[in-house]
């Protein structure tokens, strides 16, 4: 079970949320060709380790917020 720790709601259990992917990937701006959307849209890190990550609390607080979830312990912490 994946425990993460909302900023409003305190701990909760995984299924209260949706994952919303990495964190801190900037919105391209203006025209974009092919290339670079795809690249948005598919291309992701996928590091073994500590990870940055958004989550939304769907069954909760309705809010959006990053934490440092480790990919192979399943880890939560809070981001920095």
């Amino acid at each position: 079970m994946l425990l993460i720790d909302c900023p409003h709601c305190g701990p909760r259990d995984e299924n209260e949320y949706h994952y919303g992917g990495q964190a801190g990937i900037p919105y391209p701006l203006g025209e974009t060709t092919d290339e670079e959307w795809a690249a948005f849209v598919f291309l992701r890190d996928n590091p073994k380790g500590w990870f940055r990550e958004r989550w939304f609390h769907a069954h909760g607080c309705r809010t959006w917020f990053d934490v440092e979830r480790h990919t192979v312990t399943h880890e939560v912490r809070k981001a920095r």
